[in-house]
């Protein structure tokens, strides 16, 4: 089968001969997407305040209930056949979808720059390591220059493309081959029993970590549908995207908490990837980095597809446009401060899909529907509820995680308003 690029429109349902993802496609897609240097960085963060056991823990209750949600939302893709942003017109109204579509560019260009930043940083320690601090491979102008054309010609290939080409055929196994090679280096290296019986320092709650864990798959709900409305089957894709992620989440974001407990020296940014150069003379490392452009290009080619939403242009071109963007805004911009905006944009998607699901699960029991003109009034109040509910727990509970409560709130709303709704005009 030939995989053209990206030619189809973000506002209108896939037709079934695009609809060629399978379980292994998905399920590789999703493996790949739950491994990253960004899951290693979540996990030193749990490590000090939760010690290995509290820390594994949080991972696995977090990373569960996330992929269980991700996967229902992926299903929304499948049985639509419409971009993740297009989707939100079922729920919102026809009208409704423009400010998510608006707040998800905004944090996308952010994650994908941030993405680039994180790469280029690797790369560079990695360069320094093999050819010392006066090479002119350790820039990273030159390695932001790289991973920016790199996540930038993968988004323009459109994700067809991407998961059948790359992914299948040999990403995901070079993946398992780090994967498993890290692992096997830690079990051969640290005194694991050690580890498991020494406690944290108390500085994180359970909950907390918890609510980092979950924020993970979470953090892929306004995009899923972007990619699951390619898929043939919606078992196939609630399977693969959960098992997938689950798996690469899990296994990624546990080593990375070892790794930190084990071997980590200090508390600079640089200890965990310094650690993590150190097995296996770095390779491991490597062939995570080269992965970790995957992000990148998610984070881009979901950003095209969120302003197909708002503007009448090609994805493709849409998505050249943004990656230049993003490597720009990697080069030039400090995101020191940008992070905190990026944390507070992806507070709303949370309880938006809260409304989301329980609209598309239990209030249409997963029928076609017809988007609605305009607005739909309820679904906006269920998020806005939502919204508050995790602005008023991160303020003033912030030991009790406020993601998923936000989410269930928001859902329940929707189930109240809705009904009430569906009432209203059988009774006129």
């Amino acid at each position: 089968m030939t995989v053209t690029a990206t030619n189809y429109s973000p506002s209108v349902a896939v037709g079934s001969a695009q609809r060629v993802l399978g379980l292994r496609d998905v399920f590789s897609l999703w493996f790949s997407l739950g491994i990253g240097l960004m899951v290693l960085q979540t996990g030193a963060l749990l490590a000090p305040g939760l010690g290995l056991a509290g820390a594994l823990g949080a991972i696995l209750l977090g990373t569960l209930v996330g992929v269980l949600l991700l996967a229902s939302a992926g299903v929304i893709g499948t049985d639509t056949g419409l971009s993740a942003m297009a989707s939100l017109k079922l729920s919102l109204g026809s009208h409704g979808a423009a400010l998510p579509a608006l707040l998800n560019l905004m944090q996308l260009v952010g994650w994908g720059a941030f993405e680039i930043i994180v790469m280029r940083d690797a790369a560079s320690l990695l360069a320094t390591r093999a050819f010392g601090e006066g090479s002119g491979l350790t820039s990273p102008a030159l390695w932001t220059l790289v991973f920016g054309t790199l996540a930038t010609l993968l988004a323009v290939s459109g994700p067809l493309a991407f998961v059948r080409r790359v992914l299948r055929r040999w990403g995901i196994w070079l993946l398992l081959a780090a994967c498993a090679w890290l692992t096997a280096d830690l079990f051969s290296r640290a005194d694991l029993a050690a580890l498991w019986a020494k406690g944290g320092d108390g500085s994180l709650s359970f909950a907390v970590g918890f609510d980092i864990a979950i924020a993970m798959p979470l953090s892929w709900l306004p995009l899923i549908a972007d990619y699951s409305r390619f898929g043939k089957r919606a078992g196939h894709t609630f399977g693969g995207a959960a098992l997938g992620f689950f798996i690469g989440c899990f296994w990624l974001m546990s080593l990375g908490v070892a790794y930190t407990l084990a071997f980590a020296e200090g508390s600079d940014a640089n200890a965990l990837l310094l650690a993590l150069a150190g097995a296996g003379m770095g390779i491991p490392l490597l062939l995570i980095l080269l992965d970790e452009s995957e992000k990148a290009f998610a984070d881009i080619h979901s950003a095209a597809v969120s302003s197909g939403i708002l503007l009448p242009l090609k994805v493709e071109w849409l998505a050249l446009a943004i990656g230049v963007i993003c490597t720009l805004i990697a080069w030039f911009a400090p995101l020191e401060q940008y992070e905190g905006f990026l944390l507070l944009i992806g507070s709303v998607f949370a309880p938006l899909f809260g409304v989301v699901l329980v609209d598309h699960f239990v209030l249409r029991r997963r029928a076609s529907a017809v988007i609605p003109h305009g607005l739909r009034w309820g679904s906006l109040l269920a998020w806005a509820g939502g919204v508050v509910v995790y602005r008023l727990l991160a303020s003033y509970l912030p030991d009790v995680g406020a993601t998923l409560p936000a989410l269930v709130v928001a859902g329940a709303l929707q189930l109240m308003l809705g009904r009430i709704g569906a009432k209203a005009p059988a009774s006129a």
